[in-house]
């Protein structure tokens, strides 16, 4: 199959999807598969140079939708080269294009990528933006996923919540087989990578938020909740408690500013670690030398990241919010709690009460985990089948 993935950006920095379509696209290269990806970065964004696949970048564009001239003429020009084309997200331009450049040709077929952006949780937390987005999805995006070949979720969670967001809800639905990868050398080489990133936290415990520093991943209940679990601590066992280490981008550098605010008013700066973004051998460190990996997040589709710690055989500290908890608590490899104050207090008070063999039954739980349900080469293999198949179905009826 040759297949154009349509998606706003591929900048790492903007989160999980990029990081699923990067682990993706070379194991679906090793299947036989080609993908191209059309985009509107801007031609010159140095993160191209190291992309896995060829970028179309149309850009770049000045708004919030994703909305570029360039758009229609290059898929009129272009799309009789592709077996099926894939958008990624939602409540942008490129859908509508692509929709109605794909009805106005005949094909190729197209497929919808939600990425969580139909979780009915988001009105409560952006209730002006919900009312945005109902409107765009009665004018548009509700027949961009009616007339889909088919809509792809990560897991049966997203799936269902997708049912409860907007009224006229109407598509043919596929639960897929989603993955990530991971290193392919021995941990020994990435302790360096990371002691070099973050000094400060060589040679202590510590527990590991990575990902978007973003309001929707709960980071201020995270730093908040640590403080008091921490001042709980009697005197004399807190020279073992474990550190706090925060490692992700963050776009918004006020929220960043409020969130060291936070960690200055509850006298926990020294224990917490700034680290940035991390790649490569200092992310694979990170995760490799942490306690657990915990994400309290209000809104999570799926969470590379929490996939990627099970890879590395880290019990997860959820919020019930990740769309895989389930699966995940089912497996013996998370700890979950509400997406509130008391919640994430509880997911470190449990982990910090487990004895040391049921931690170790944890992490090979979670290897297990990972093996069963999201390794990549089983992800890639699954997913071009399952997109085969659909391929071979008969279009939608319009309606």
């Amino acid at each position: 199959m040759k297949l154009l993935r349509v998606i706003a950006t591929v900048d790492p920095a903007t989160g999980g999807p990029v990081a699923g379509l990067r682990a993706v696209t070379p194991a679906l290269t090793s299947l036989g598969h080609e993908t191209e990806f059309l985009t509107v970065d801007s031609a010159t964004d140095p993160f191209l140079e190291s992309w896995v696949g060829r970028v179309h970048a149309l850009g770049p564009v000045h708004n919030r939708y994703a909305r570029s001239p360039r758009l229609k003429p290059w898929l009129e020009k272009n799309l009789g080269r592709y077996d099926a084309v894939v958008i990624h997200g939602l409540w942008q331009d490129f859908g509508r294009v692509v929709h109605t450049t794909c009805r106005q040709r005949g094909g190729p077929p197209y497929f919808v990528f939600p990425h969580g952006m139909l979780d009915p949780g988001l009105r409560k937390t952006y209730p002006f933006r919900h009312f945005k987005k109902w409107l765009y999805w009665q004018l548009i995006e509700r027949r961009v996923l009616r007339d889909a070949r088919a809509v792809l979720f990560t897991c049966e969670e997203e799936r269902r919540l997708a049912r409860l967001s907007f009224p006229r809800y109407q598509c043919n639905e596929e639960v897929i087989t989603y993955g990530t990868d991971v290193p392919d050398t021995g941990g020994v080489a990435f302790a360096p990578a990371w002691q070099a990133r973050c000094p400060s936290a060589t040679g202590r415990r510590f527990w590991l938020f990575l990902g978007r520093v973003h309001s929707k991943k709960g980071v201020d209940l995270l730093l908040q909740a640590y403080a008091d679990v921490r001042k709980a601590t009697p005197e004399t066992t807190l020279p073992g408690f474990p550190d706090l280490v925060i490692a992700g981008p963050c776009l918004d550098a006020g929220y960043l500013t409020t969130l060291k605010k936070i960690a200055d008013d509850e006298r926990i700066t020294p224990f917490v670690h700034w680290a940035g973004m991390l790649t490569g051998d200092a992310k694979w460190g990170a995760l490799q030398s942490a306690e657990a990996f915990i994400l309290p997040s209000h809104q999570e589709n799926f969470g590379i990241a929490v996939v990627e710690a099970l890879a590395c055989g880290k019990p997860v500290l959820i919020s019930n919010c990740v769309n895989i908890w389930r699966e995940l608590v089912a497996d013996g490899a998370a700890l979950v709690e509400p997406d509130n104050h008391d919640g994430v207090k509880r997911l470190f008070q449990r982990w910090l009460e487990l004895p040391e063999a049921a931690r170790a039954t944890m992490a090979a739980a979670a290897v297990q985990s990972f093996k069963k349900r999201f390794e990549i080469t089983h992800a890639a293999e699954t997913f071009a089948a399952q997109l085969a198949g659909l391929l071979n179905q008969p279009k939608p009826a319009n309606h």
